[in-house]
């Protein structure tokens, strides 16, 4: 074959000779002359800067057309080509392209009918789909995209994971095989194709079609493919450190503690060279608190592991006491030879602190919740579809299962609405559209069309059918729901609980009061009554949609055992030793003990008492007044150690299929009741709740913000420490957390009748009435984002009833008019299991009844499951029996 001389050749003609022969090496090339390229091509067909590109559009014009079987008498596939070029656009670099994934539904270019890449708008569709764009844009050109397994060997060995991740060396394998891409130039509607890469294609096409295979895609710029910490920052005291020559040298052996007889779990203070043992655990093992009580007394703050110390410094566990965390020191070597040890020498004898969490997190709680080591029979079909963890994301997945599992969201975005109608509805750019993107989930979970089995190879390399499926990745989803709030579009572990109620609240704004909105069939009322000492009530409702349940672990149904246990824990503790995994008790509650504890009454320190017209002791009970078609139960397993340290409470629930809430209804006010006078204007400012120092300065003193530290005081009207951290946890991510405190956060339930001006006049400004805006601001407590939600949940709310604290009767307030309500008879449907020391590490898993049966949703993993961990619940949902 002969070729033109290289002087000849531009460096384009070159870039798409190599690209033939191999088009790795074009993509080597590309980004060497891509830019000059783009920038010396315009948009007019033929139009170039440079005597090399006129002359290669001469020889494509003077090419003769490629025979075509049957279109004799029709415009050649490359005319047709050429015709459409003002429809096909080369994306900037900031140009968002969608390639590994279709828009309306989960096809891949693995897919039987690969991925069409629209050439204009660069979003991408299925093959079933792709008929749709071209109807709604009329947008042509296509590049098509099809991926082929590789055949790789299967007897590849396994590895012990090292790191809590996924995807990553080190880490879990994710399994993910291998692919070869092919691609080619598809026109719309007949289907023309013409192969890529060619030379005889256009260089509009080729410039659109280099650009768009080497950008990196819109889907994966969502998410990261690993699981894993955060990595280690440099401590800022590392670099001035100061030690103290006190003579301490440390053998590289033989280490205890310097106040007991701990001999494990080790730290050196790289200060003064004290020698502590670590933490203490809930169970009585690792440490006495040594090290950190010795940080509380002296200040100095960089520890690190005896043990971990090896000539890696980069693998020393290293731990910084003020800023709570474990920390990298650029200096440790300087540090460590200042007590006279040698690392290089020194051998590792412990796991570190991330080693000890995954080891301890691959026990007991890990192989329950996820049924490790049992026979789960694998599930496929409809509603049997996995979710393939993006990266942290198994929190959204176990959520989503279950929500999808509700009869509200099963209607709303899968019986109720096709994805053509969702497409069709949908703007320019669907990726956006969250209900677009919510029907997209619901037919990919639901409709079974990728809940297959993964083809596997047996021994005989003959294809067999597999026991796993792929599952369906929600990038699209993902970024959607997590466009208005920072933490959930990190890819950092989140709270399950915070993202349902997050979820919840984007789709409740997406309706604005349209009674289609599935999140009502989550939402009830709660109400509130506090009785005054004179014997007059006050009243005051809100809105819910989880109930939140304190543990009363003093209502633990096995004591004696708990008892024995503790007593053997003493002992080992006294003998050095550490308590086995399979000797550990754990309390056992009913949920009807937590259930119990909600309605209970409680004392409510300085209520301002209307009627005494002075600070007084109130009792408060709740109740609900509705009861939702789905009622959901969090589990509140977070509770203050010594040290007022939060710490997962470690604590089984026993929960029963059936519960019976109706002993739990508030009707209101009550026949004999007195209300509590309203507060008269002039005793406003005298009833204004001040923070409680004493509980503000602990909340600082474990490293609170001082401002956020008051109004978790005030908002939980002085109750204690304890209540104030429960506030501070559920609230640290709120809009208004760092807003200095206003009338609304220091006026109490009495004074509740009087609302902010200014905040009267922006909700007039947004075109409310002053009357709708000072109901729904009274309704909400003074927040302006809530005050709106609630103005559009009740679409006539003029017609209604006043809602505030003083003000009550025994029919539904206008705040929860129109929400459904039954008997109080429900049956559990699914709960959400996690694993770890905190709700943002470890993992979440779905257990979901469905078809008589219980299933296990593991991300993509779906089987029947053998023991549903119903004790081990972090959220419990229930469906609520039709009488």
């Amino acid at each position: 074959m002969e070729t033109s001389p290289i002087p000849d050749c531009n460096l384009l003609e070159l870039v798409n000779i190599s690209s033939a022969l191999d088009l790795r090496a074009k993509n080597l090339l590309l980004p060497l002359h891509l830019s000059l390229s783009l920038s010396l091509y315009t948009e007019t067909e033929g139009d170039h800067s440079l005597s090399s590109h006129r002359r290669l559009l001469q020889r494509e014009r003077e090419t003769p057309p490629t025979p075509s079987s049957g279109r004799s008498a029709m415009a050649s596939p490359m005319d047709l080509l050429r015709s459409n070029l003002s429809r096909v656009r080369i994306p900037e670099p900031t140009t968002r392209i969608f390639k590994q994934e279709c828009c309306v539904s989960f096809d891949t270019p693995k897919s039987e009918g690969g991925l069409f890449v629209d050439m204009n708008s660069f979003l991408a569709f299925g093959k079933e789909f792709v008929d749709w764009n071209f109807g709604k844009t009329g947008n042509p050109v296509y590049l098509h995209i099809k991926q082929t397994r590789k055949l790789v060997s299967e007897d590849r060995p396994l590895k012990k994971p090292t790191l809590l991740a996924i995807g990553i060396d080190g880490g879990f394998d994710n399994g993910e095989p291998e692919y070869e891409e092919a691609y080619s130039i598809v026109i719309l509607p007949g289907y023309i194709s013409l192969p890529f890469p060619s030379v005889e294609l256009p260089e509009k096409v080729r410039l659109a079609v280099d650009a768009i295979l080497l950008a990196e895609g819109a889907e994966r710029k969502e998410q990261v493919a690993a699981w894993v910490a955060e990595k280690k920052q440099v401590s800022q005291y590392a670099t001035n450190l100061q030690q103290i020559d006190n003579g301490v040298v440390v053998p590289p052996s033989g280490w205890k503690c310097s106040k007991c007889d701990k001999t494990e779990n080790l730290w050196l203070n790289l200060t003064d060279g004290m020698i502590l043992c670590g933490r203490r655990n809930w169970d009585g093992t690792g440490g006495n608190n040594h090290a950190v009580e010795h940080y509380k007394e002296t200040g100095y703050p960089l520890a690190v592991k005896l043990g971990t110390i090896t000539a890696d410094l980069e693998g020393a566990d290293v731990f910084s006491y003020p800023e709570d965390e474990g920390v990298l020191d650029p200096h440790l070597a300087q540090h460590l030879a200042f007590f006279g040890i040698d690392f290089s020498s020194l051998q590792k004898t412990e796991m570190t602190t991330a080693e000890r969490e995954l080891d301890q997190n691959t026990n007991f709680d890990w192989n329950r919740i996820q049924e490790s080591g049992q026979e789960v029979e694998p599930l496929f079909g409809p509603g049997y579809t996995g979710l393939a963890n993006l990266g942290n994301s198994c929190y959204m997945a176990a959520t989503m299962q279950v929500v999808f599992s509700t009869h509200s969201f099963c209607a709303r975005y899968y019986m109720n609405q096709s994805l053509k109608l969702a497409f069709e509805r949908a703007p320019a750019d669907p990726t956006v559209d969250l209900n677009m993107q919510l029907t997209k989930l619901a037919h990919g979970l639901l409709s079974g069309k990728y809940s297959i089995p993964v083809p596997e190879k047996d021994d005989d390399a003959n294809v067999s059918k597999g026991s796993r499926q792929e599952g369906i990745r929600p990038r699209m989803f993902k970024a959607v729901i997590a466009a208005s709030h920072p933490e959930f579009s990190s890819m950092r572990q989140q709270d399950a609980l915070e993202f349902f109620q997050h979820f919840l609240d984007q789709v409740e704004r997406a309706h604005a009061g349209n009674l289609e909105d599935p999140s009502r069939s989550f939402k009830f009322g709660i109400e509130d009554r506090i009785l005054c000492p004179s014997g007059k009530v006050t009243y005051s409702r809100r809105l819910d949609n989880i109930l939140s349940l304190n543990i009363p672990l003093h209502e633990a149904t096995n004591k004696a055992h708990l008892e024995a246990f503790y007593k053997l824990k003493a002992q080992k503790v006294s003998e050095g030793k550490e308590v086995s995994s399979d000797q550990i008790v754990r309390p056992r509650v009913p949920l009807e003990a937590c259930l119990a504890n909600f309605s209970a009454p409680e004392e409510v320190q300085d209520f301002y008492s209307s009627a005494l017209k002075s600070k007084t002791t109130a009792i408060k009970t709740a109740g609900l007044t509705s009861f939702p078609d789905y009622l959901v139960l969090h589990m509140r397993k977070f509770v203050m150690e010594e040290g007022w340290v939060p710490k997962k409470l470690d604590v089984y629930i026993d929960v029963p299929d059936v519960i019976d809430v109706s002993h739990m209804r508030s009707n209101g006010l009550q026949p004999g009741e007195e209300l509590l006078p309203e507060v008269a204007e002039d005793e406003v400012g005298s009833t204004k709740l001040v923070a409680n120092e004493d509980i503000v300065a602990q909340l600082v003193s474990m490293g609170f913000n001082y401002l956020h530290c008051q109004k978790a005081a005030i908002r939980t009207s002085n109750a204690g420490v304890e209540e104030a951290m429960n506030w501070l946890l559920t609230h640290m991510d709120d809009a208004d957390i760092d807003i200095p405190i206003s009338e609304a956060d220091v006026t109490p339930a009495t004074a509740s009748s009087t609302v902010d001006q200014s905040k009267v006049d922006t909700l007039v400004s947004f075109g409310f009435s002053e009357e709708i805006a000072r109901k729904a601001l009274k309704a909400s407590g003074g927040d302006i984002e809530k005050a709106t939600d609630w103005i559009f949940s009740n679409p006539d709310p003029s017609a209604s009833s006043d809602v505030n604290a003083t003000t009550s009767n025994s029919t539904s307030s206008s705040s929860d008019v129109g929400l459904p309500d039954g008997g109080g008879r429900y049956k559990l449907i699914g709960l959400v299991s996690h694993i770890g020391t905190s709700t943002h590490c470890g993992h979440y898993v779905a257990h979901i009844l469905k078809d008589g049966r219980w299933v296990i949703f593991n991300d993509q993993k779906v089987g029947a499951s053998v023991n549903p961990p119903k004790d081990m619940g972090y959220l419990y949902f229930f469906e609520r029996l039709n009488s």
